[in-house]
Protein backbone atom coordinates (compact mmCIF):
# COMPACT_ATOMS: atom_id res chain seq x y z
CA UNK A 1 0.00 0.00 0.00
CA UNK A 2 1.34 3.44 -0.90
CA UNK A 3 2.02 6.27 1.51
CA UNK A 4 -0.63 8.35 -0.25
CA UNK A 5 -3.22 5.59 0.22
CA UNK A 6 -2.52 5.56 3.96
CA UNK A 7 -2.83 9.35 4.12
CA UNK A 8 -6.13 9.17 2.24
CA UNK A 9 -7.46 6.57 4.66
CA UNK A 10 -6.42 8.78 7.59
CA UNK A 11 -8.23 11.75 6.05
CA UNK A 12 -11.34 9.64 5.48
CA UNK A 13 -11.25 8.41 9.08
CA UNK A 14 -10.84 11.98 10.35
CA UNK A 15 -13.90 13.07 8.41
CA UNK A 16 -15.96 10.07 9.55
CA UNK A 17 -15.09 10.85 13.18
CA UNK A 18 -15.90 14.54 12.83
CA UNK A 19 -12.25 15.40 13.33
CA UNK A 20 -10.50 18.41 11.80
CA UNK A 21 -8.43 17.65 8.69
CA UNK A 22 -4.80 17.12 9.64
CA UNK A 23 -5.56 16.50 13.31
CA UNK A 24 -3.87 13.07 13.18
CA UNK A 25 -0.10 12.76 12.72
CA UNK A 26 1.15 9.79 10.73
CA UNK A 27 4.29 8.22 12.20
CA UNK A 28 5.90 6.04 9.55
CA UNK A 29 7.46 3.20 11.52
CA UNK A 30 10.84 2.74 9.92
CA UNK A 31 12.40 0.34 12.42
CA UNK A 32 14.49 -2.39 10.77
CA UNK A 33 13.70 -1.02 7.32
CA UNK A 34 16.64 -0.69 4.91
CA UNK A 35 17.76 2.82 4.12
CA UNK A 36 16.61 2.65 0.52
CA UNK A 37 13.02 2.07 1.61
CA UNK A 38 13.24 4.93 4.10
CA UNK A 39 14.72 7.20 1.43
CA UNK A 40 11.85 6.38 -0.92
CA UNK A 41 9.30 7.43 1.70
CA UNK A 42 11.29 10.59 2.45
CA UNK A 43 11.23 11.41 -1.26
CA UNK A 44 7.43 11.27 -1.11
CA UNK A 45 7.42 14.04 1.48
CA UNK A 46 7.06 12.08 4.72
CA UNK A 47 9.10 13.58 7.54
CA UNK A 48 7.69 11.95 10.68
CA UNK A 49 9.20 8.55 11.49
CA UNK A 50 9.17 6.10 14.38
CA UNK A 51 12.06 3.98 15.59
CA UNK A 52 12.11 1.13 18.08
CA UNK A 53 15.75 1.14 19.18
CA UNK A 54 18.00 4.05 19.99
CA UNK A 55 21.14 2.37 18.64
CA UNK A 56 19.56 1.58 15.28
CA UNK A 57 18.20 5.11 15.00
CA UNK A 58 21.59 6.64 15.81
CA UNK A 59 23.09 4.69 12.94
CA UNK A 60 20.43 5.81 10.49
CA UNK A 61 19.04 9.29 11.04
CA UNK A 62 22.08 11.58 11.48
CA UNK A 63 22.99 10.87 7.85
CA UNK A 64 19.47 11.57 6.61
CA UNK A 65 19.38 14.75 8.71
CA UNK A 66 22.18 16.19 6.60
CA UNK A 67 19.74 16.26 3.67
CA UNK A 68 16.42 16.67 5.49
CA UNK A 69 16.52 19.35 8.18
CA UNK A 70 12.83 19.04 9.11
CA UNK A 71 12.75 15.46 10.39
CA UNK A 72 10.34 14.64 13.21
CA UNK A 73 11.63 11.51 14.95
CA UNK A 74 9.68 9.49 17.51
CA UNK A 75 10.98 6.73 19.77
CA UNK A 76 8.22 4.13 19.98
CA UNK A 77 10.18 1.26 21.49
CA UNK A 78 11.38 0.62 25.05
CA UNK A 79 13.98 3.01 26.40
CA UNK A 80 16.79 1.81 28.64
CA UNK A 81 18.05 4.41 31.08
CA UNK A 82 21.61 4.08 29.76
CA UNK A 83 20.35 5.16 26.30
CA UNK A 84 18.30 8.07 27.62
CA UNK A 85 20.86 10.77 26.85
CA UNK A 86 21.18 9.63 23.22
CA UNK A 87 17.40 9.45 22.91
CA UNK A 88 16.95 12.98 24.17
CA UNK A 89 19.41 14.37 21.64
CA UNK A 90 17.95 12.49 18.64
CA UNK A 91 14.19 12.25 19.11
CA UNK A 92 11.52 14.93 19.05
CA UNK A 93 9.12 12.70 21.00
CA UNK A 94 9.42 9.65 23.23
CA UNK A 95 6.32 7.46 23.45
CA UNK A 96 7.52 4.91 25.98
CA UNK A 97 7.91 6.57 29.37
CA UNK A 98 6.86 3.58 31.44
CA UNK A 99 8.41 3.68 34.92
CA UNK A 100 9.43 6.07 37.70
CA UNK A 101 13.15 5.36 37.35
CA UNK A 102 13.12 6.43 33.71
CA UNK A 103 11.12 9.55 34.57
CA UNK A 104 13.73 10.61 37.10
CA UNK A 105 16.57 10.04 34.63
CA UNK A 106 14.79 12.05 31.94
CA UNK A 107 14.09 14.86 34.41
CA UNK A 108 17.75 15.03 35.42
CA UNK A 109 18.90 15.06 31.79
CA UNK A 110 16.32 17.69 30.89
CA UNK A 111 17.78 19.99 33.52
CA UNK A 112 21.31 19.26 32.34
CA UNK A 113 20.63 19.60 28.61
CA UNK A 114 18.09 22.40 28.83
CA UNK A 115 15.54 20.63 26.66
CA UNK A 116 13.35 17.54 26.62
CA UNK A 117 11.40 15.75 23.89
CA UNK A 118 7.62 15.63 24.14
CA UNK A 119 6.78 12.63 26.29
CA UNK A 120 4.01 10.06 26.12
CA UNK A 121 3.38 7.72 29.04
CA UNK A 122 2.97 4.13 27.91
CA UNK A 123 -0.05 2.51 29.54
CA UNK A 124 -0.41 -1.26 29.67
CA UNK A 125 -4.17 -1.15 29.16
CA UNK A 126 -4.45 -4.93 28.99
CA UNK A 127 -2.31 -5.48 32.11
CA UNK A 128 -0.26 -7.98 30.09
CA UNK A 129 2.70 -9.26 32.10
CA UNK A 130 4.98 -9.45 29.05
CA UNK A 131 4.38 -5.81 28.10
CA UNK A 132 5.89 -2.65 29.47
CA UNK A 133 3.75 0.23 30.62
CA UNK A 134 2.06 1.76 33.63
CA UNK A 135 -1.02 -0.11 34.76
CA UNK A 136 -4.29 1.78 34.27
CA UNK A 137 -4.89 2.00 38.03
CA UNK A 138 -1.49 3.67 38.50
CA UNK A 139 -1.64 6.07 35.55
CA UNK A 140 -3.13 9.11 37.31
CA UNK A 141 -0.52 8.98 40.07
CA UNK A 142 2.31 8.53 37.57
CA UNK A 143 1.14 11.50 35.49
CA UNK A 144 1.15 13.60 38.67
CA UNK A 145 4.62 12.33 39.60
CA UNK A 146 6.01 13.23 36.17
CA UNK A 147 4.49 16.70 36.36
CA UNK A 148 6.17 17.27 39.71
CA UNK A 149 9.44 16.48 37.92
CA UNK A 150 8.61 19.23 35.36
CA UNK A 151 8.56 16.71 32.53
CA UNK A 152 6.66 17.74 29.37
CA UNK A 153 3.98 15.06 29.41
CA UNK A 154 2.12 15.43 26.14
CA UNK A 155 -0.06 12.33 26.14
CA UNK A 156 -0.54 8.60 26.58
CA UNK A 157 0.37 5.63 24.42
CA UNK A 158 -0.92 2.05 24.31
CA UNK A 159 -0.57 -1.19 22.36
CA UNK A 160 -3.79 -3.19 22.84
CA UNK A 161 -3.73 -6.95 23.38
CA UNK A 162 -4.02 -8.77 20.07
CA UNK A 163 -6.76 -11.02 21.47
CA UNK A 164 -9.14 -8.22 22.47
CA UNK A 165 -11.07 -5.54 20.55
CA UNK A 166 -8.66 -2.67 20.04
CA UNK A 167 -11.33 0.02 20.22
CA UNK A 168 -12.07 -0.88 23.86
CA UNK A 169 -8.48 -0.09 24.80
CA UNK A 170 -8.39 3.04 22.66
CA UNK A 171 -11.50 4.32 24.42
CA UNK A 172 -9.97 3.52 27.82
CA UNK A 173 -6.78 5.40 26.94
CA UNK A 174 -8.77 8.39 25.69
CA UNK A 175 -10.72 8.54 28.94
CA UNK A 176 -7.52 8.45 31.01
CA UNK A 177 -5.95 11.20 28.90
CA UNK A 178 -9.03 13.40 29.21
CA UNK A 179 -9.17 12.86 32.96
CA UNK A 180 -5.57 14.06 33.25
CA UNK A 181 -5.87 16.99 30.85
CA UNK A 182 -3.59 15.41 28.23
CA UNK A 183 -4.02 16.19 24.54
CA UNK A 184 -1.95 13.44 22.91
CA UNK A 185 -3.10 9.91 22.17
CA UNK A 186 -0.52 7.67 20.48
CA UNK A 187 -2.54 4.64 19.46
CA UNK A 188 -3.36 2.66 16.37
CA UNK A 189 -1.10 0.74 14.00
CA UNK A 190 -1.36 -0.67 10.48
CA UNK A 191 -4.28 -2.98 11.27
CA UNK A 192 -6.39 -0.68 13.43
CA UNK A 193 -5.45 2.98 12.97
CA UNK A 194 -8.89 3.91 11.66
CA UNK A 195 -10.50 2.57 14.85
CA UNK A 196 -7.95 4.58 16.85
CA UNK A 197 -8.80 7.77 14.96
CA UNK A 198 -12.47 7.21 15.73
CA UNK A 199 -11.54 7.15 19.43
CA UNK A 200 -9.44 10.33 19.27
CA UNK A 201 -5.91 9.27 18.28
CA UNK A 202 -3.59 12.18 17.59
CA UNK A 203 -0.67 9.98 16.48
CA UNK A 204 -0.93 6.70 14.57
CA UNK A 205 2.06 4.40 14.08
CA UNK A 206 2.00 2.71 10.67
CA UNK A 207 4.87 0.57 9.44
CA UNK A 208 4.19 -2.53 7.38
CA UNK A 209 1.31 -0.93 5.46
CA UNK A 210 3.75 1.70 4.17
CA UNK A 211 7.05 -0.13 3.89
CA UNK A 212 5.98 -3.71 3.36
CA UNK A 213 7.19 -6.64 5.41
CA UNK A 214 10.04 -5.92 7.78
CA UNK A 215 13.45 -7.24 6.91
CA UNK A 216 14.55 -8.35 10.38
CA UNK A 217 12.86 -10.06 13.26
CA UNK A 218 11.30 -7.78 15.85
CA UNK A 219 12.91 -7.75 19.24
Amino acid sequence: MSLQEIKTRIQTAETAAGRAPGSVKLIAVSKVQPNERVAAVLDQGQRCFGENRVQEAMGKWPDFAQTYSDLDLHLIGPLQTNKARQAMTLFNSIHTLDRPKLAKVLARLAQELGHCPDLFIQVNTGAEPQKAGILPADTDAFVAECRLLDLPIWGLMCIPPVTEPAETHFAQLAEMADRNGLMGLSMGMSSDFEQAIAQGATHVRVGSAIFGARTAAEG
